[in-house]
């Protein structure tokens, strides 16, 4: 490959990269061009970068809000590049700065709209429907909503099946070792397997607040069980190849005391060593 060749195609390569950062097709050609040379006129940027001439005050003026150029004033205004190794992390720390922001400020609107949007859904389903004591939930975070949900308002007794994929590790949810200080009578049943040094100490950890374990070599299926009124029941697809967990989201006197009973009978034959 020739050398001009290489120089052509190091262009692309990273004009590419700079739209990736964040800047579009013109301001990435037009700060490459800048950085070529100590400082351009407008329109002689323009011409060398290929911008139309009618846009490119519009894209140098955001090169200087964005830190990747700057005004040299002399006669008449020039412009040039800002060193790469200063503007690239100066603009993607005020871009982090700003998404951070804008997050924090949806998240506190959103609080106040889901209260809003479930008044209106209510409203909305013309009382209770005759399925509204079950629902499927495939997105494991919303699992972990209604998981922790749960955890948060459990009044006696907390039980679980444990196997992964997780949606929630107990072993890692402070709000276990939580319902466990406020006094709630919990219980691990763990698939027996391979455990670091890390989920060890965990393990002697949730046992000296209270938190009873055992393991078992297999468990049926993940389940959670809360005062034994309402849990969640999660079923590995059997269809698919790459593992996947459907969720059904119960609120059922009689199914609850189904699943109680599950769980005692696999509860008495396990053990509290792991047996790994």
């Amino acid at each position: 490959m020739s050398s001009r060749n290489l120089v052509s195609a190091d262009y692309q390569l990273n004009w590419r990269k700079l739209q990736q950062v964040g800047l579009n097709a013109y301001e990435a050609r037009s700060y490459l061009v800048l950085m070529g040379h100590p400082r351009f006129k407008a329109l002689e940027l323009a011409s060398r970068a290929h911008v139309p001439r009618q846009k490119i005050y519009e894209v140098l003026d955001s090169l200087v809000e964005k830190g990747f150029a700057q005004v040299v004033q002399e006669k008449t205004k020039l412009f040039s590049a800002v060193d790469p190794s200063f503007a690239i992390p100066g603009y993607l720390a005020r871009r982090g700065k700003a998404l951070q922001n804008e997050l924090t400020e949806q998240a506190r609107l959103a609080s106040g709209l889901i209260e809003d949007l479930r008044h209106a859904f209510q409203e909305g389903q013309d009382g209770r429907g005759t399925l509204d004591f079950l629902s499927l939930v495939n997105d494991p975070t919303q699992t972990a909503i209604h998981y922790r949900r749960m955890l948060t308002t459990v009044k006696v007794e907390y039980a679980e099946f444990s196997r992964p994929p997780f949606a929630v590790d107990p072993l890692d949810e402070q709000l276990v070792r939580d319902a466990a200080g406020r006094g709630i009578a919990c219980r691990l049943l763990i698939e027996a397997g391979p455990i670091d040094q890390k989920h060890r100490d965990r393990l002697q950890d949730f046992r000296n607040s209270g938190i009873e374990i055992r393991f078992l070599d297999r468990l049926p299926l993940k389940l959670a069980l809360f005062d034994k009124k309402c849990g969640l029941v999660a079923l590995l697809d059997p269809v698919l190849t790459r593992p996947s967990w459907t969720a059904v989201v119960f609120e059922h006197q009689g199914f609850s005391e189904a699943m109680s009973g599950l769980f005692e009978s696999y509860w008495c034959r396990a053990d509290r060593n792991s047996g790994d």
